[in-house]
């Protein structure tokens, strides 16, 4: 059994770094993980042979829906579980330990919107709050719980509650998040547009069969026009992920230093794309150090310079669940 110490991970200040650490957690989840064993045996790969994280072969993400993907030997401290419309199967993640996910989502905040602690974090997410087992609804209660305590919270459907919760906080020049699930911010500016120009909006989710969907550049100007912001923030976050990556605008997303896309050819899934093709992507999240780091989603993508990424959308076929599915 090899031992990887898990607050290396989140110390990570260079792509060695990454590099070298990654290709740890590769060969011990090669071993210890029975399923990604089995996959990698399938494949006929030897894990001594790997020498780069391209050259990995990442484990397509539905597994998730039909095994449990953790380490031998572990037992599981939480289950996460997907959304997803009526008669879908529902990915589950079973998370061994809680404090990975508590120290991936804390630092990743804090490194793309600084100290929380004299922020108000409102949340509009009616999906998530109406079924259990939510990473998103578990990630922003443990936020509001650090934020600004007067003035964070939910608002589910209580839109004119919210709607006066912004104008105190634009009032009182507080700085303010509002995180929402993206057919809840479009239902409330319908009724309570608001100019609040310092406002940050994070859309997350997108419509979960409650409205058509929309390319991403239609659905921001609407919000943009109904909040009264010059850009709509975006995280790009998934059940079998413990990590975040954030968008400032334009949908561009950057990961946290222990996180990192490659872009697969959808003709030739163990190939990497150089940058700025289109494929299907590929996510290395080190914080998965108990369940699987290396996973191939059903998401559609490019990775541009600087280590940026942009979500084109979704391969066909694929369920409708998630964070951020919106076509471009």
């Amino acid at each position: 059994m090899l031992d990887i110490d898990k607050s290396a991970i989140f110390e990570i200040s260079s792509s060695a770094q990454f590099e070298q650490l990654a290709l740890q957690v590769f060969k011990k989840q090669a071993s210890e993980n029975p399923v990604y064993k089995a996959y990698l045996q399938y494949l006929n790969c030897k894990p001594d042979s790997i020498t780069h994280t391209e050259e990995i072969p990442f484990l397509p993400i539905e597994f998730f829906k039909t095994k449990e993907v953790i380490l031998e030997g572990r037992t599981s401290e939480v289950v996460f579980s997907s959304s997803g419309t009526t008669g879908m199967q529902q990915s589950r993640h079973f998370v061994s330990d809680l404090s990975l996910y508590e120290e991936s989502f804390r630092k990743a905040f804090k490194l793309f919107y600084g100290e929380i602690e004299n922020t108000a974090l409102l949340a509009l997410l009616p999906s998530y709050l109406e079924r259990e087992g939510s990473s998103l609804i578990y990630m922003v209660d443990d936020l509001i719980k650090y934020a600004n305590q007067e003035y964070s919270g939910y608002f589910l459907y209580d839109h004119e509650a919210l709607y006066e919760r912004l104008h105190q906080l634009r009032q009182a020049g507080t700085p303010t998040i509002l995180i929402g699930v993206t057919y809840a911010l479009l239902d409330f500016i319908e009724t309570y547009p608001i100019s609040f120009k310092n406002l940050i909006v994070m859309e997350t989710g997108g419509m979960k069969g409650k409205r058509k969907e929309m390319i991403r550049n239609e659905l921001h100007d609407l919000l943009c026009r109904g909040f009264g912001v010059d850009a709509i923030h975006s995280e790009y976050g998934m059940t079998e992920l413990l990590s975040q990556a954030y968008s400032y605008g334009n949908g561009l997303f950057a990961c946290p230093p222990w996180m990192k896309i490659y872009i697969r050819d959808v003709n030739d899934p163990l190939s990497i794309l150089p940058q700025g093709l289109t494929g299907g992507v590929n996510v290395i999240d080190l914080a998965n150090l108990n369940s699987c780091s290396f996973i191939a989603t059903q998401d559609l993508g490019k990775v541009l310079s600087d280590n940026q990424f942009e979500i084109l959308g979704r391969f066909d076929q694929s369920d409708i669940r998630g964070c951020n599915l919106l076509v471009q």
